[in-house]
Parts: C-alpha cells; sequence; structure tokens
C-alpha cells in the first residue's frame, strides 16, 4: 500500500477491513484496581470482559501518550506517507496526543508527511472512514487527495447508538443512581448520536427495547434516502445474537451495499454496557 493508515484504540475494525488492509493501530490504555493494560496488547476483549465481571468494575480508559504516536509513526518507512484517524476529539485527548507525536517526529524527520484527521466519531464510525480511505486508495488517490477527501467524508459520517442498560453510565459514574433506578423501572431506553463537533449526545428517551429498536432503524431514512452505493458499519456490545438480528432488520428496510459487524472494544463497551449497538453510515451530502 503507497500510504500507511493508522488509527487508535478508540475504532473498532471488523476482521475482514484488518486482513485487507495493513492498518496499524495504537492502543490506548485501562485502568482497572489491579493494575494497568494496553488494550489489545496485554489485555484483549474476551479478558476485558473477563475483568470487568471479576473485578465487578468499570476500567479508567486513558489515550495513547505523545511518545506512544511518536513511537508508532517512526516505525513506518519514512518515504511512506500516513494518514492517522484519530478518536473523536471531543471525547479524548487523543487526537491531542496524535498531533503531538506528529510535531516531534517531524522536528527530527521534516521532510515526512503526516495527517492527522479528527474522525469526530468512535467505533465503527472510524472503520466506515477507513473502509472508504480503502477503496480511494484501490482507485489510485494521492496522499493530498486521499487527506482532502477524507475531511469531507468526516463531516458525512452519521454516528447513531442504541442502549439496552444503563448499568454502566450508573458504574461509571456518569448517570446519577436515583436516575439510573428510575430509568430502570420506567424501562427507558437512550437513543445518542454523534454530534456535528464529535461529541455524543442523548437524542431520543424510548420506553421498551422494541420500541428504542424501532427508532434506531428508522432514524436511518432520516439521514439517509439513497443507500444503494453506499455500506454500514455496525459494532455490538458483547450481543452478536441481537446485532445480527437488528442488522438483517435494517438491511431488509434499507438496500446498503454492504455492512461490517464486529464486537465494541473495551472503550465503547465501557461506556455503552452489555447489549449497547452502534451504527455508521454516510448521510446525503
Amino acid at each position: 500500500m503507497t500510504i500507511q493508515l493508522m488509527t487508535d484504540g478508540g475504532a473498532d475494525i471488523p476482521g475482514r477491513l484488518h486482513e485487507k488492509m495493513d492498518i496499524k493501530v495504537v492502543p490506548l490504555y485501562l485502568h482497572f484496581s489491579d493494575g494497568q493494560y494496553q488494550s489489545g496488547t496485554e489485555l484483549d476483549l474476551a479478558g476485558y470482559h473477563q475483568k470487568v465481571s471479576e473485578l465487578k468494575e468499570l476500567p479508567r480508559s486513558a489515550a495513547p501518550s505523545p511518545n506512544d504516536f511518536y513511537d508508532a509513526y517512526k516505525a513506518v518507512d519514512p518515504t511512506k506517507p500516513i494518514i492517522m484517524l484519530s478518536l473523536s476529539k471531543e471525547l479524548s485527548s487523543t487526537y491531542e496526543n496524535a498531533v503531538t507525536g506528529r510535531n516531534m517526529l517531524l522536528e527530527e524527520e521534516p521532510e515526512r508527511k503526516i495527517e492527522v484527521i479528527n474522525t469526530k466519531t468512535a467505533s465503527c464510525g472510524i472503520s466506515l472512514l477507513l473502509h472508504e480511505a480503502s477503496l480511494k486508495l484501490d482507485e489510485g488517490y494521492s496522499f493530498n487527495m486521499l487527506a482532502q477527501h477524507l475531511h469531507e467524508r468526516v463531516e458525512q459520517t452519521t454516528t447513531l447508538f442504541v442502549l439496552k442498560t444503563l448499568e454502566n453510565l450508573v458504574l461509571g459514574g456518569r448517570l446519577d443512581k436515583v436516575k439510573g433506578k428510575i430509568a430502570k423501572t420506567l424501562n427507558i431506553k437512550l437513543l445518542m448520536r454523534a454530534s456535528e463537533e464529535g461529541a455524543i449526545e442523548v437524542s431520543e428517551k424510548v420506553r421498551g427495547d422494541k420500541k428504542s429498536i424501532r427508532r434506531f432503524i428508522e432514524q436511518i431514512g432520516e439521514y439517509t434516502k439513497n443507500v444503494e452505493d453506499k455500506i454500514i458499519s455496525m459494532t455490538h456490545c458483547n450481543d452478536a445474537d441481537r446485532a445480527k438480528k437488528v442488522l438483517s432488520e435494517i438491511r431488509s428496510k434499507y438496500s446498503f451495499k454492504d455492512a461490517y459487524l464486529t464486537d465494541t472494544g473495551p472503550l465503547i463497551s465501557t461506556y455503552g454496557g452489555e447489549g449497547a449497538l452502534v451504527i455508521a453510515f454516510f448521510r446525503d451530502k
């Protein structure tokens, strides 16, 4: 490949895409009471879920350091341009650290070409952009053309979430315990989305799981009408059967050209909780 694509631990990349492309991933850190782990290297996804279950706690996550990014960039052939697709700037210091790491290396090797892109999304939203990059590389896009195209695609990316449980929001201190108990009693589910700036915001509160899934699917049509040439990317938190069922419903309603499905990694799993679903697609221009 003429350009090295990179991302960080906020991306959830399906195996099919990983196999096709040599994507370099800079892992994030997870702090449990028994120690700190690098996600994906020192602790895989199964190990993460096991720790959450055994320790009955959620980890604190930390962005890769500027030095982590510096080392990752430096390991790439200096003649090969790099495009780094970063987790949303609104969710983490990852983007700033990726830029700082780039600047550190450029001071030593100013001839390097490194573009850091704030994707304003996470999880399957980043894999959607990586898929787009793969297509354009196959079409022969140059470094500058691809970087410009991806910046434009970031602004067209829609990322939607639906939570099955609010337990992780309560456990992580992001939702008051009393409010969490009321929501559980009333069977309230949260529909969320990535804002234009890349923050995660609540878009709707719906009572009942079936109704929340119905609205989750309906929302797609509010963002795009022309899906025949588009793909949809989905991730799920430890509930493949639920994800496959919902993805099947989506594809029966909307004729997407193709779909990706994979697990949410530790970062999104920590926020979303068991059964959470995330989808990403390009909205109409």
